[in-house]
């Protein structure tokens, strides 16, 4: 679709330069030659796509639905879930996929016939797409004429396409959010939310039959919230100075040279891997800070909060630093030296005016590093552990949100259970946290902006 985009940009370009040059009446073009261009372009590429789009959506639904009413009677006669593993042998097995056991000849057909209505169906859209792409392109052909706006169509387009992305945006958030919070409910229906916001244990065990040890689970979510809380507040006690620190000095005192070389090695921290943090961590941060306190007659944990906030902490420079850098440049000329033309000197200028009129930018860099601590699993799970102690010592082993959601939905799991239901409780907690920490964000740099307006 791309290629078919491209050459009807072309095509639409060359028939502008045709209409002028062979048509009577006006001899210039009311917009561009690009705009006409443009304008065959989204003609044939858009209605495409969306065919393409809502074609790939359906057509797994309709060719599992054709297969299987062409299963055998003893097999659609079997129970839904048995029903379904039979559909999944034959998807891994038309997708290359090795099945354990024997594979039955009604498999094997019913595969080979799932890969004959997929051709079919390709080779349809294939058809479909390249019809309306013609089509598209022979509807712009004949209404190319130089007193077309075809500017004015092509931003009312553009304008209708960004509409069409935000909105799908906006559903999107929307539909994460309903369905975490449905699911919370359904927990919340089995466990009080009182129990949950305020319980000081977490233990989330649910046995099988009732008369198993820990058949009872305690869902309070305290201990893991002030994990949370403690290994974030400690990764930005060590990203928010050194980040912010760094980049005043590569934005107002480093030479071009310096910065040149200094700014694109300190962002090489943000493009290593999170579980390479988590090596260092376990490999080489944990046991010095042990071997430290052991030193100092200090009970140090093996796996500690000191350990993953200090690590977490180096990680996120990188973003405090680059935003703050870039916010920091973008402050006007005017200002620094009107600055200087009163007198002051950079390090003045710097706090009095620099500062504060980069400080909604600042602020939005820092929410941006605060929310990436607080989704941090890797490292925690590495070099803070499991345990949900409620504890504001750095040196004992804690936990964090993140990494309870993901020890609750590891493995098969039953969405009945108050233990897998509990994954979606913390994530719609975790959500209302960032809510309210930007929320005050904007107060923040509502309350120090109008400075400047």
């Amino acid at each position: 679709m791309l290629l078919i985009s491209t050459v009807a940009y072309y095509l639409g370009k060359k028939r502008a330069f045709a209409v002028v040059k062979h048509q009577g009446g006006p001899k210039v073009l009311h917009s561009r030659p690009g705009y006409y261009g443009m304008l065959t372009a989204l003609w044939c590429g858009v209605p495409a796509v969306l065919i393409y789009s809502i074609w790939l959506v359906f057509e797994p639904t309709f060719i599992s639905d054709m297969i299987l009413s062409n299963l055998p009677a003893d097999i659609k006669a079997l129970p839904d879930d048995r029903l379904t593993l039979v559909m999944n042998d034959i998807k891994n097995l038309v997708n290359g996929n090795i099945l354990s056991g024997e594979i039955s000849p009604v498999i094997r057909s019913a595969s080979e016939h799932y890969k004959h209505l997929q051709f079919i169906s390709h080779a349809c859209l294939t058809v479909i797409v390249l019809i309306l792409s013609i089509a598209g392109l022979l509807v712009v052909w004949k209404i190319i004429k130089p007193e077309l706006r075809a500017r004015n169509h092509v931003e009312q387009l553009l304008k209708l396409v960004l509409i069409a992305c935000s909105t799908i945006a906006i559903f999107t958030t929307i539909g994460i959010v309903m369905s975490v919070l449905y699911e919370a409910i359904r927990f919340f229906k089995v466990i009080p939310i009182t129990e949950f916001l305020f319980g000081l244990e977490w233990s989330p065990q649910m046995a099988i039959r009732s008369d198993q040890v820990g058949s009872s689970g305690a869902f309070g979510a305290i201990p893991v919230f002030m994990g949370t809380m403690l290994i974030s507040a400690i990764a930005m006690s060590v990203a928010v100075p050194v980040g912010l620190m760094s980049a005043i000095y590569l934005s107002e005192y480093a030479n071009k040279k310096f910065r040149a070389v200094a700014k694109p090695l300190l962002e090489i921290l943000a493009g290593i891997p999170t579980v390479v943090y988590g090596f260092f961590a376990a490999l080489v941060v944990a046991p010095a800070i042990r071997n430290t306190g052991a030193s100092f007659g200090l009970d140090v944990s093996s796996e500690s909060a000191l350990a993953a906030g200090l690590v977490m902490g180096v990680m996120i420079i990188p973003f405090v630093s680059s935003l703050s850098d870039d916010v920091i440049n973008a402050v006007p000329q005017s200002l620094r030296d009107g600055a200087y033309g009163l007198g002051s000197t950079k390090s003045e200028t710097i706090k009095q005016v620099i500062f504060p009129a980069a400080l909604p930018g600042i602020v939005g860099g820092v929410l941006l590093a605060v929310s990436r601590a607080i989704g941090e699993t890797m490292i925690v799970v590495m070099a803070a552990g499991l345990s949900a102690n409620l504890t504001l010592n750095p040196l004992k082993t804690v936990t964090t949100v993140t990494v309870q959601i993901v020890t609750l939905l590891v493995g098969d799991q039953e969405f009945d259970s108050p233990k897998t239901l509990a994954a979606f409780a913390l994530g719609l907690m975790l959500f209302v946290t960032t809510l309210i920490l930007n929320i005050i964000a904007l107060v923040v740099v509502r309350k120090y902006r109008e400075q400047y307006e």
